[in-house]
């Protein structure tokens, strides 16, 4: 673990102490939806090198954050998942996802497949009778989700099972572009971008329920 403590009493000041080196969060923000293997977190951690993530697992084992477990066939190989401590920290990562929504990304940038899982508990507005409701399967680039919306809740988790109903398959970045109205789904689907198995009227709605936040005292009056 780094030597340099801020030495204050404030529960801020601890949590930095534990999370504040670069990286930190983002490796926690990697292992919420399940154990990865080291190789795994290098590929979701653009730019992270192999020392610097070795040393970052190191500080969050001891810290307690993270362990070493086994996964089990076919793979049968070591990796890594959170604790209670470490998952702890989710409602954390969703409101810091939340608030980074309201800044601008840089062009051109990406962001892990776990990255927008997380972004999709964020960015969503609960309706208690409008809205999608139901569940959609997700096929990234690398890993696939399933979302399931019930009015109010929202869950997100790797997918597991037969495909449902609805399946939509592209990249993170186009499901932004769409969600955000950068881009329409009709024209992303028939440019090859976007693949929609399933009512398309209904993953429209799904995606609609992702908009960006607004501050309160920046909404038009």
């Amino acid at each position: 673990m780094s030597t340099r403590k801020y030495e204050d009493a404030c529960g801020i000041a601890r949590s930095l102490d534990v999370i504040g080196e670069r990286w930190a969060l983002l490796v926690v923000r990697e292992l919420l939806f399940g154990p990865k293997r080291f190789t795994d977190l290098r590929t979701g951690l653009r730019g992270i090198s192999q020392n610097v993530l070795s040393q970052r697992l190191r500080d969050l084992e001891a810290a307690g954050v993270v362990r070493r477990t086994m996964l089990g066939p076919p793979t049968s190989t070591q990796a890594y998942e959170l604790t209670a401590l470490g998952r702890a920290l989710e409602p954390v990562l969703l409101a810091m996802s939340r608030w980074g929504a309201l800044t601008p990304a840089a062009p051109g940038s990406e962001m892990s497949n776990d990255a927008f899982a997380l972004a999709l508990k964020a960015l969503f507005v609960p309706a208690e009778q409008d809205g999608f409701r139901g569940r959609v399967r997700l096929r990234l680039v690398r890993d696939a989700f399933d979302v399931s919306i019930d009015g109010e809740r929202i869950d997100v988790a790797r997918a597991a099972g037969a495909d449902p109903d609805l399946l939509i398959e592209g990249s993170e970045a186009v499901l932004r572009a769409v969600m955000f109205r950068r881009r329409s789904l009709g024209e992303a689907v028939e440019q090859g971008d976007l693949r929609v198995s399933g009512d398309r009227a209904r993953a429209k709605a799904f995606l609609e329920r992702f908009p960006l936040p607004v501050l309160a005292d920046a909404a038009p009056a």
